[in-house]
């Protein structure tokens, strides 16, 4: 069961009046102004085919630090990975694509700051956006207010408590040695003006949690099968987050996160998530 933490912060003025700094959805401002136009497809296009044409408006919504030919690079290898991503709607690629390219994320790598996932959606295939645990934590160091955020797994063998109250606090030694299994996690924030919170949540919580709210937790694609311990660790820094004050921006950019869109526009934010009605695909057992 979630044990839940009432934060503690102390209020003082803030000066945010930077130029030209990103702000903490982690959009960048030339990001947000994409004109809306819609790439000039074709019927007879692929998904990959369709990638290319989108390299002008890819382009427009990347940090600098990400060139648009490494990002479609990206795209394409997880089409070749994942084969079931090119049977998906078009459409619903191309957004979960532009998702990850307007917060500045790396979809379907080893940083794992973002899934693209293919969905069995009421008897079509479609793309859904995962954030990863890295990909959080990236987007909320964007924040200047924040000192530290982090999220670890404790085993049966480590020393770990905790108290809540009015003067709450937690202690955390790993083992040197054999740590057993996973016992539970925890996630932390700390502002620079000496504010912070945290939450706790056991194994088992955290896999109930999953089962009820994850609709890809069974998939053989999903993240929760192949990442499970970076998928657990951003669930618990998301609950944690839940008490830090957050802009409507950097909310915005947590409300992507495990959404299937199939419109493109200048925030995808903005833009409707369809329903989930089945479940994700699964590979048949041979």
């Amino acid at each position: 069961m979630a044990h839940l933490f009432c934060i503690i912060w102390i209020k003082e003025k803030q000066n945010d009046s930077r130029k030209n700094r990103r702000d903490q959805t982690g959009v960048s401002e030339k990001s947000s102004k994409i004109p809306r136009q819609e790439p000039n497809f074709k019927k007879s296009m692929s998904i990959a085919d369709m990638i290319k044409v989108m390299e002008p408006q890819i382009k427009k919504a990347l940090p600098e630090v990400i060139t648009p030919e490494r990002f479609t690079r990206m795209a394409l290898s997880a089409l070749n990975t994942t084969p079931k991503l090119n049977e998906c709607t078009p459409m619903s690629f191309l957004a979960a694509l532009m998702n990850a390219a307007q917060l500045g994320l790396e979809p379907n790598t080893p940083l794992g700051q973002a899934f693209l996932i293919p969905y069995n959606n009421k008897g079509k295939m479609e793309c859904q956006f995962q954030l990863g645990y890295k990909g959080l934590i990236d987007l909320s160091y964007r924040n200047p207010n924040m000192q530290i955020i982090t999220a670890h797994t404790v085993y049966e063998n480590d020393e770990f408590e905790y108290e809540l109250g009015l003067n709450p606090c937690l202690n955390h030694r790993p083992t040197l040695g054999d740590r057993g299994e996973i016992r539970l996690f925890y996630g932390l924030f700390k502002l620079t003006n000496g504010g912070f919170g945290f939450e706790v949540m056991s194994k088992t919580a955290m896999d109930d949690f999953a089962k009820e709210y994850s609709k890809a937790f069974d998939s053989s694609f999903s993240p929760w099968r192949t990442n499970y311990e970076s998928m657990a660790l951003k669930t618990i820094i998301k609950k944690a987050l839940k008490y830090a004050p957050l802009k409507s921006e950097f909310r915005n950019a947590l409300s992507t996160d495990e959404t299937i869109k199939n419109e493109i526009g200048a925030d995808m934010s903005e833009i409707n998530s369809e329903n989930i009605f089945d479940t994700v695909y699964q590979e048949e057992c041979a």
